[in-house]
């Protein structure tokens, strides 16, 4: 598929939930948010059409994101699930609490690697900025991952302005000493529009954008920073993945209905 830019499109990130177990500071206030009801959420067999449908137009790279994936219940059988599709690529974004019970069974059901979110290795800080987490949690699945093969493994370190920061310096030196990928994602504002491209990685690259984004709800959106989306129950899943790429952007600008909690980044 091929927007009217000429960017391929050949990449789904598919949000599973908009719940989590953080409540990271630059995600969402201290008492959480607003939840989606949970008939509003799609069921594994639609987000399955969904994944076919887009695996039929070109797409040949998933990611499966949340809020956190690893919370949804039978997560392993959507993974199975999709696995079947023949994806050059799949993935999973996850905050890694989870990931020591899940990582075996996440690769045995056919998952490639996983994206993991650390944004500082000290125990205190880490507590302050996800409100909830333990960091050993963390350690623990990543060596886990690593065991499974779900590899590479890249590191998502949110940073407020530059990969100098102490906490970004403390996961860049973790990252080299256990093999890990790391990428900076500066600190963004759906509401503002401001958004930078992520260092080591393309995320934030309009010329190049390749991605669609499903959300928990069923809406399939062309762009993170707008607030264009086609609702895959109303439309079906075929007719919603080619009008998001019709109408794909050339450029971001601003979204004022989502947050990063239920869209997935």
């Amino acid at each position: 598929m091929y927007d009217k830019y000429k960017r391929r499109i050949n990449y789904l990130r598919i949000s599973v939930t908009d719940r989590c177990n953080l409540r990271c500071v630059y995600c969402m206030p201290a008492e959480g948010i607003k939840l989606i009801s949970h008939n509003e959420i799609l069921s594994y067999d639609e987000i399955f059409e969904v994944a076919k449908t887009a695996v039929s137009l070109g797409v040949d790279k998933i990611r499966i994101t949340g809020g956190e994936p690893l919370v949804r219940k039978d997560i392993v059988e959507l993974v199975r699930m999709i696995g079947t599709l023949g994806l050059k690529d799949f993935g999973m974004t996850t905050n890694g609490i989870y990931l020591k019970k899940y990582a075996q069974a996440l690769k045995d059901a056919g998952l490639h690697r996983v994206n993991i979110s650390l944004d500082t290795t000290d125990p205190e800080r880490y507590r302050k900025i996800t409100r909830l987490g333990d960091i050993n949690q963390v350690f623990e699945g990543i060596e886990a991952a690593k065991k499974a093969g779900l590899t590479p493994i890249k590191i998502n370190c949110v940073i407020k302005k530059s990969k100098d920061e102490p906490d970004a310096q403390l996961v860049a030196k973790f990252c080299e000493e256990n093999d890990l990928q790391i990428r900076y994602i500066r600190e963004m504002d759906l509401e503002t529009g401001q958004f930078w491209r992520v260092q080591g990685g393309d995320g934030g690259e309009c010329s190049i954008c390749n991605r669609l984004r499903l959300t928990s709800n069923g809406k399939i959106r062309p762009c993170l920073f707008s607030d264009l989306e086609y609702d895959v129950r109303t439309l079906g899943a075929e007719k919603a993945i080619r009008m998001a790429v019709g109408e794909k952007p050339k450029n971001g600008t601003v979204a004022m209905k989502v947050k990063f909690s239920n869209i997935g980044g």
